[in-house]
């Protein structure tokens, strides 16, 4: 799993700033799946989606707002 995210670029939202930076960092710049991690431990385990699952629970965060 670990050698599927060489590569990742990974991004903050713009609104984590005034959490010390502290928030989920997203990669989705990897062929067919989107990582997701803790900024606080970006050595730690991430979670991976699909890009489709991911669109998913992003849409459906964002509706219930």
């Amino acid at each position: 799993m670990a050698d599927d995210l060489l590569g990742a670029q990974w991004r903050k939202s713009t609104r984590s700033g005034d959490n010390n930076g502290n928030c989920v960092e997203v990669a989705a710049n990897l062929p067919g799946l989107v990582a997701v991690r803790d900024s606080k431990d970006p050595a730690g385990p991430a979670l991976t989606f699909s890009p489709t699952a991911w669109t998913s629970f992003v849409r459906a965060t964002k509706s219930a707002r």
